[in-house]
């Protein structure tokens, strides 16, 4: 138990008898039993309470990491995130203008595609002949 053996457990009986006496060592031994019963009961809550509170400790780290991921999920991006969404936004919108501004010069009104349309093609103008007016 303490690292006593069988030699140390008979000699400390044997101290115990010569001081305390034959009538008063039946109830020292039933005194000291009922304390180190009590000191086991006293250690065994101990460990119980302490494993308990460990489990609390794990189950509130758990939820510590889980408010933690939800907490970054509902925030605002960074500001860099912010500024390269900015970025492309802008890259867009210049892009988009560029191609628009390429495609207006070729492309002709609908009011040239009606003049071209309801006007005759011009008759070639007459051949002077040289050789008829002799």
């Amino acid at each position: 138990m303490f690292g006593i053996g069988m030699p140390e457990l008979l000699l400390l009986l044997a101290i115990a008898l010569i001081v305390v006496g034959p009538k008063k060592l039946p109830e020292l031994a039933k005194a000291l039993g009922r304390g180190i019963a009590e000191f086991k009961k006293a250690t065994n809550e101990l460990k119980e309470s302490l494993d308990t509170n460990t489990d609390f400790s794990e189950l509130k780290q758990s939820f510590d990491d889980i408010q933690e991921t939800v907490v970054d999920a509902t925030l605002p991006s960074s500001p860099s995130e912010e500024a390269t969404t900015e970025e492309i936004a802008t890259e867009t919108t210049t892009s988009d203008q560029d191609i628009e501004e390429d495609i207006e010069p070729a492309s002709i009104s609908s009011n040239e595609v009606e003049e071209k349309e309801t006007t005759p093609p011009s008759a070639p103008a007459p051949e002077k002949s040289s050789h008829g007016d002799k």
